[in-house]
């Protein structure tokens, strides 16, 4: 007969695995992908390296996880800003959004944007890349359709500034900080990139 596990038995793993990976975010928080490691989750989680290999297969396994849920976070609350307003209102507060929030880990954000990673955790971050360029595109697409921007494709606007916003922030998550006006110039960027109003800038107050 096969072995059942009981309910309590499968909670019990459901709540180490959960631990394992909650460890493996406070370390990338801390120290990015290239900081980690099975030894150290293991001591975070305060559980000996082969119960983290019962759980998963190696380090990039666990990962995919980790970048799938952060990801995931990211996107919701992307999503969640872009739901109402104008095309202009949308595009700005998708920007304003996910700079702010990168800029507060910044460790951790740069482990999903652009740190080195193995091709499955890599996936990962093409899919939260089309996710992100998604809210971008729903919001040009609005745009377009309501005569606010001009006729464009929005699939190739929304995923140059999904490059761009990326590209901007790559260097100040690598050191840890930024410039008071980096989230105002990455909003006047994707506003003119999409082809707002010029006068819809940082210089007039993009609404929020």
């Amino acid at each position: 007969m096969a072995y059942r596990r009981t309910p309590a038995v499968q909670q019990r793993l459901d709540a180490q695995r959960d631990a394992i990976a909650s460890a493996a975010v406070a370390l990338l928080t801390e120290h990015g992908y290239q900081g980690l490691s099975i030894a150290a989750v293991a001591e975070r989680a305060g559980v000996a390296t082969g119960t983290v290999y019962r759980h998963f297969t190696d380090k990039s396994d666990l990962m995919v996880r980790v970048f799938r849920e952060q990801c995931g976070r990211e996107v919701d609350a992307v999503n969640a800003v872009a739901t109402t307003g104008t095309a202009a209102e949308r595009i700005a507060r998708v920007i304003e959004t996910f700079a702010s929030r990168a800029l507060r880990k910044p460790a951790l954000a740069y482990a999903l944007l652009a740190e080195p990673v193995d091709a499955a955790v890599d996936a990962e971050r093409l899919l939260f890349r089309r996710a992100f360029a998604a809210a971008f595109a729903d919001a040009i697409r609005l745009g377009v359709t309501t005569g606010e921007l001009p006729p464009q494709n929005p699939g190739l606007v929304a995923a140059a500034l999904v490059g761009a916003v990326g590209e901007v922030l790559t260097g100040p998550l690598s050191v840890g900080e930024a410039a008071a006006t980096t989230i105002p110039d990455l909003v006047t960027l994707g506003l003119r990139a999409a082809g707002c109003d010029p006068a819809l800038d940082r210089h007039e107050g993009v609404p929020s």
